[in-house]
């Protein structure tokens, strides 16, 4: 992780139209055809939270804007993604645990599995602070139609919610909303990113 120059990058503009307003994030909603994801993970007896997390990533790595953020008053440029999913751990509470993206998806299993069950036992946020963080809130007891993330003005970082998926007579769907800083990234990379997730799954290998 390193601050870089605004005006050196292709987000100039926005950096200085959207680092003073007072609510510079912006929300897209996309129904996801999620129907591979619920076969893969019945077939492979893999968790879909997990596959959803993984393809977030796959999506987000082919983007250049996911690598810079906007901190503080600074844009900082990252050299790697990890993809957050909120854990209920051993007190009834929620903890935080950040997964290291990895394109091996038995790796990236591995790695979420070990650490959200770390978080889990221990009620002890797992944070990776040189990684450029993707949030993730999956509601999956609950059907929602949508939802629109909390601007804090800390954090910056790009957030995807999701409920339950709902089973049509062929297909299932998943509604997902993804919460984006305009300093980091514009609608159409935003509308590309929730394109490419859908891809992402399409092509999931079983």
């Amino acid at each position: 992780m390193k601050e870089i120059d605004p005006k050196s990058t292709t987000r100039a503009y926005a950096f200085d139209m959207w680092m003073n307003a007072p609510m510079p994030m912006v929300t897209l909603f996309k129904r996801l055809d999620v129907t591979r994801l619920v076969k893969i993970s019945r077939k492979r007896g893999l968790k879909f939270n997990m596959l959803m997390c993984y393809c977030i990533g796959r999506a987000a790595v082919g983007i250049k804007e996911f690598y810079m953020l906007p901190v503080g008053r600074k844009l900082m440029q990252y050299d790697t993604i990890a993809v957050n999913t909120i854990v209920a751990n051993r007190e009834g509470e929620v903890s935080s645990c950040d997964i290291p993206f990895s394109n091996d998806l038995s790796q990236f299993n591995k790695d979420y599995l070990q650490l959200s069950q770390q978080v889990a036992e221990s009620c002890q946020n797992h944070d990776l602070t040189e990684s450029m963080i993707i949030g993730t809130s999956a509601l999956a007891q609950y059907e929602i139609d949508g939802a629109v993330g909390m601007y804090s003005g800390i954090f910056n970082n790009p957030f995807m919610i999701w409920g339950r998926y709902r089973r049509f007579i062929f297909r299932t769907k998943l509604t997902v909303s993804f919460q984006f800083h305009h300093t980091q990234m514009d609608g159409a990379h935003a509308a590309r990113f929730l394109h490419e997730l859908q891809r992402e799954i399409d092509n999931l290998s079983a």
